[in-house]
């Protein structure tokens, strides 16, 4: 059995933000073994993991992503490599447990409808309105994913603006607004709260940064860190025992009293 695929092709093998049970599921649903996919480590912050459908279970790899002064590499078991592309090709022609590398695993289309309206000012981001349904091309990142539009627009999304759209249910009923909403004002509309910051937020999800990023902050749950700055990234900036960085913004919650009124 040949591999024809392009190892060069990053996009057709890495799934990104997927965790081992999506992978999982989507591998077991394949036929043939030496089917792959590469995604982001859920467990270990800046690693990656390889994973093979091979005989009747998927196999899950870790690759170590290894910085030494400004030389990367990536270390899967005892071999080396410098960069994704090239652990890839390798396993191309060698076997890992039963298998080499036949194809990247097929990509399940995924669709959400927006929430809340998202204005775009990044370059790389998508602009969309509450209703919109949106197709998911790649989860990037947890928290932003990318998708394209109706009219073929690709860019950037919040997740937490987006909900998925059931299998079993009509994207344009979802997306249909109930008739009190129809006839709302403008300002009746979801909207996130004003702030005047600085502004204190506890924080709900735990954060280990990664090793390398000395600009992002370490958050634990239950913390209370003050936020200076909102940025439309979505990486706001703070402050938290008495160092200043970045985190993501759907790690925190306001603390009431901070609304403005």
């Amino acid at each position: 059995m040949s591999s024809q695929f392009d190892h060069e092709d990053e996009s057709s093998w890495f799934f990104g933000a997927i965790n081992r049970q999506e992978a999982q599921e989507l591998l077991m649903a394949e036929k043939e073994g030496g089917v792959f996919l590469v995604r982001d480590s859920t467990t270990s912050m800046g690693d990656y993991v390889l994973c093979v459908k091979e005989d009747s279970k998927v196999s899950h790899y870790i690759i170590n992503k290894m910085q030494t002064n400004d030389q990367t590499n990536y270390r899967i078991g005892d071999q080396f490599f410098k960069s994704l592309s090239e652990l890839v090709s390798f396993y191309k022609l060698h076997y890992l447990d039963t298998t080499p590398l036949i194809r990247p695993a097929k990509k399940k289309l995924e669709k959400v409808v927006a929430k809340f309206d998202f204005e775009s000012t990044e370059k790389d981001d998508l602009t969309f309105k509450r209703g919109d349904i949106l197709t998911v091309l790649f989860k990037e990142e947890e928290q932003w994913w990318r998708a394209r539009d109706r009219n073929g627009r690709e860019g950037c999304i919040p997740v937490p603006y987006v909900q998925k759209v059931e299998e079993n249910s009509s994207p344009v009923d979802g997306a249909r607004p109930q008739e009190s909403q129809v006839n709302s004002t403008p300002e009746s509309k979801p909207k996130p709260k004003q702030r005047k910051l600085p502004a204190k937020a506890r924080v709900k999800q735990a954060r280990i940064p990664n090793a390398y990023d000395g600009s992002a902050l370490k958050l634990d749950v239950g913390d209370i860190i003050t936020v200076v700055k909102t940025n439309i990234n979505g990486q706001w900036e703070g402050e938290l025992n008495g160092k200043t960085g970045f985190f993501p913004f759907t790690h925190v919650e306001f603390l009431d009293d901070d609304t403005v009124s």
